[in-house]
């Protein structure tokens, strides 16, 4: 038996703010219907962000839930950093284990509807 994951799920008030800071971050294609935004990339499983008209953000690190994150590696920490930022993230801590000059640790941060990812070194 195999399983395979086949897309990761985002929920998002917001689904043009969420599907559009994910492109800018992943590349791909966006294919929109009313309710789902698909966000295809070579490599990736498929990113879909489904409207959650009562969607409330994950608090985390305050109260202690993520619900869930991602975890991209990349080859260029402080490029994606700056990627990152410009496409909309948020750090989530203004100091973290990231040491941009030498590519060691991670960074964390929220997409625009509050979802927790980390850039680490790939």
């Amino acid at each position: 038996m195999t399983i395979n994951l086949a897309a990761i799920i985002i929920d998002a008030a917001d689904v043009d703010s969420e599907s559009t800071f994910w492109h800018r971050l992943l590349g791909g294609s966006i294919t929109k219907t009313e309710n789902h935004h698909f966000l295809r990339v070579d490599g990736f499983p498929a990113v879909v962000i489904q409207r959650a008209p009562g969607h409330v953000p994950p608090a985390w690190p305050q109260d202690g839930a993520q619900q869930l994150h991602v975890d991209l590696a990349t080859d260029d920490l402080a490029s994606a950093d700056r990627a990152a930022l410009e496409a909309g993230a948020r750090r989530l801590r203004p100091t973290d284990d990231a040491d941009l000059a030498t590519h060691q640790g991670s960074r964390v941060y929220a997409s625009p509807a509050g979802h927790p990812f980390c850039l680490r070194p790939a």
